[in-house]
């Protein structure tokens, strides 16, 4: 017998004992008895009470699982808009977990591997970084981890039967939604094109002159000029294209050495690069303002990316009096260090 039937009866017994009343004598006993049916009446009351108040919470829960089963929805669709998104990206994407091995990847960064991305997910990508880099990949993919801010990797990709090519691996430590598990989302660059133009430019600028006169060298004499890139091919170039115009070049690789620089000496011009591993750019440039405030300083200081997609405005914004790219022709370097310095 369900909860609704027992109630009937109850009422049925209810309205007898409430009929009998008029016909009979009451005794003591029969009086405990009525008591006794009266608290089983309340007890009766405060069922249908308690039972309208069950199919209130139903109605509710129903309400609620409806509109829960409408978010999931939203959920699911906008998962898979999202997935889409990543799957036909123009740039190559691909994340992977703590050991290295590819979790996702989209189209075209198996483009770049030359294979398809289905038969990559559970690859180590480590396989298709050259055999001279994989120590360098190793050691980074065990620091990625513990850095917060967007690493730059620079490593020869070797796709499935095709040519190798230089890369530039842009690298952001995640964690999935429940924290179980780390992750590293990676943007994958070809740069052979870029690799092929800085070497040219470094060839270049080790010649006793360069091809296309510079105006501008004689004004630089004496200039001091503190360079800060973590890319070691980077400070050689820009020292030899400086040097040649006179100008006295400090070179360090992170902004620790820079600050320990510039506390022992005062440079006319600092340039630096915005990605660095650890600090970067942007930190820098925090802290040479609080510097300046602090020594009564005003030393131009000028932003050199490689990232095709750094913002200008963004470097400005933070403080760089000026911003280059590392593409860019050393005439143009000379000229900006001039114009920095006042001597343009």
């Amino acid at each position: 017998m369900n909860r609704d039937d027992l109630l009937f009866e109850f009422q049925n017994i209810r309205r007898q004992i409430e009929t009998l009343y008029k016909y009979i004598e009451v005794t003591p006993m029969q009086q405990q008895a009525i008591a006794e049916l009266g608290a089983l009446d309340v007890s009766i009351s405060n069922l249908e009470i308690l039972n309208e108040q069950m199919q209130a919470n139903l109605e509710t829960m129903a309400i609620i699982q409806e509109q829960l089963l409408q978010e999931n929805e939203k959920k699911i669709k906008e998962r898979k808009f999202y997935r889409d998104l990543f799957k036909f990206a123009p740039n190559a994407y691909l994340v992977i977990d703590a050991q290295g091995k590819i979790k996702e990847i989209n189209y075209v960064a198996a483009a770049l591997l030359n294979m398809l991305p289905s038969l990559l997910v559970g690859k180590l990508l480590i396989n298709f970084v050259s055999r001279e880099k994989r120590p360098f990949f190793r050691n980074k993919l065990n620091q990625s981890l513990n850095v917060k801010s967007v690493q730059e990797w620079e490593v020869t990709i070797c796709p499935r039967n095709a040519q190798a090519f230089d890369a530039l691996l842009l690298v952001k430590p995640v964690r999935e939604t429940l924290g179980t598990q780390n992750l590293l989302q990676i943007c994958l660059y070809d740069i052979t094109k870029y690799k092929h133009v800085q070497r040219s430019q470094l060839a270049a600028s080790q010649q006793p002159v360069f091809s296309e006169p510079i105006k501008t060298p004689h004004k630089l004499n004496g200039l001091h000029v503190l360079f800060i890139d973590d890319e070691a091919d980077t400070r050689e170039l820009i020292t030899a294209v400086l040097m040649q115009c006179g100008v006295m070049v400090t070179t360090v690789a992170s902004v620790t050495e820079a600050l320990s620089e510039l506390e022992r000496s005062r440079p006319d011009v600092i340039i630096s690069d915005i990605r660095m591993p650890d600090e970067d750019g942007y930190a820098l440039i925090r802290k040479i303002k609080a510097l300046e405030i602090e020594k009564g300083w005003q030393i131009p200081t000028a932003a050199l990316s490689a990232y095709l997609a750094e913002d200008r405005a963004k470097a400005i914004r933070a403080g760089f009096q000026s911003h280059l790219h590392k593409l860019a022709q050393p005439t143009e370097l000379i000229a900006m260090v001039a114009q920095l310095a006042g001597r343009g």
